[in-house]
């Protein structure tokens, strides 16, 4: 270190100075705005990105709310829709009990329509043939009786005392 001081020359650390200041003088003139633009730059790019991240996260926040309430919306009216169609089905099949119901009730009508006409046309014929054999029976019985005139004669008095008149 003695040494250091010894050697010490004025002129030569003047010029060290001087070179020293000029460099510093150039390199804030040239160089030095360039790179605090180039960090400023920098630093505004980051906070840009980082506003345009939480911007994101907002924007990504909100369009799942709204996916949410869309979904629930969807869920809501697919619900609606479906308790329509049962509602549907349920009066579908409800007309089509009714309309089976009045249809087998008008069958059974005519049916027991038919039966009554059937039984009336079988009484009725009943009646013919059980009138035709009683006429038949009472003029094979009237044939014999009736063979004599005092027996005709016996038998009118009796028809005549029997029936009465309207």
């Amino acid at each position: 270190m003695d040494k250091l001081i010894n050697d010490f020359s004025f002129g030569l650390f003047f010029w060290q100075l001087l070179l020293f200041l000029l460099l510093l003088f150039i390199l804030r003139k040239f160089a030095w705005k360039p790179i605090l633009n180039a960090v400023n730059e920098r630093e505004k790019t980051i906070e840009d990105s980082l506003n345009q991240a939480k911007k994101a996260r907002e924007e990504m926040a909100n369009l799942k709310s709204e996916n949410e309430k869309i979904l629930k919306e969807a869920k809501m009216e697919r619900d609606a829709i479906l308790k329509e169609a049962r509602e549907m089905r349920e009066g579908i099949i409800a007309k089509a009990k009714d309309t089976a119901q009045a249809e087998a009730d008008r069958l059974v009508e005519n049916a027991k329509a038919a039966i009554q006409n059937e039984k009336a046309a079988a009484m009725t014929e009943l009646k013919n043939q059980i009138a035709t054999l009683s006429i038949e029976v009472a003029e094979k019985v009237l044939e014999k009786e009736l063979s004599d005139k005092s027996a005709q004669e016996a038998l009118a008095k009796t028809m005549i005392n029997e029936t009465k008149l309207n």
